[in-house]
């Protein structure tokens, strides 16, 4: 990262966090240190505690770095189903873009405002659909685990033979990863295609269960 131009201030909030985030991007979670952002933007590590007091703060403000970038503009949507999907495939592409902040950010408090507007906006969607709070929170919570389980991993890179070549002793195995790389589908596609059937599903699962709440039943089968 170069340096300011003259007159602008050396140090500030916005580019601390934007020199973290680089870091994180580019080295992975444990190469986001005091030090080394010190280093990156050209500073002793003493001066960055007049704008961040600690790892713990900044990790905060990577937080907000990175839920700045979601866009919660289609939870407006009066479709909610629209509206979830096309939010939902924006929250992905911002941890497809950072995937090395999930492990430093899944299990932190969500303290950063945009992301707290961002629960409330969802909350307020699914209510809309026809959801319970309780039910809501439900859903919710799956879909954390689909957006961010889907960014940190990739099923089809986990396969590195070609299909036949598992055949012998996993013809199930075999059998389905030719089936689903066949034709002019990239091997890679099939990570998206995975994230949309299993949108699909919750899509289905929250209009099944906001159906039954109309009939009282409010819970769906185990």
């Amino acid at each position: 990262m170069g340096r300011p131009a003259r007159g602008q201030a050396l140090l500030s909030r916005e580019r601390i966090g934007a020199a973290a985030l680089a870091l994180v991007d580019e080295h992975g979670p444990e190469g986001l240190t005091m030090r080394a952002l010190a280093e990156r933007l050209g500073v002793k590590a003493a001066s960055l505690y007049g704008h961040v007091q600690g790892k713990d703060q900044l990790l905060d403000l990577l937080s907000e770095l990175v839920n700045d970038e979601i866009d919660l503009a289609p939870l407006e949507d009066s479709d909610w189903s629209r509206g979830l999907t096309a939010y939902a495939h924006g929250y992905r592409a911002v941890f497809l873009r950072h995937p090395n902040t999930i492990a430093l950010l899944a299990r932190r408090r969500v303290a950063a405002e945009r992301a707290l507007a961002g629960y409330d906006a969802v909350l307020a969607l699914l209510a809309r659909a026809g959801l319970a709070p309780e039910h809501a929170a439900e859903v919710a919570a799956v879909l954390d685990y689909l957006v961010l389980g889907s960014a940190l991993e990739t099923f089809t890179a986990g396969f590195t033979r070609p299909p036949a070549e598992y055949a012998p002793r996993f013809p199930s195995l075999a059998t389905a990863l030719g089936a689903a790389t066949a034709g002019d589908t990239a091997p890679t596609d099939l990570d998206d295609r995975g994230f949309s059937l299993g949108l699909a599903y919750l899509l289905t699962g929250i209009e099944a269960r906001a159906s039954r709440a109309d009939q009282g039943a409010g819970m769906l089968p185990s």
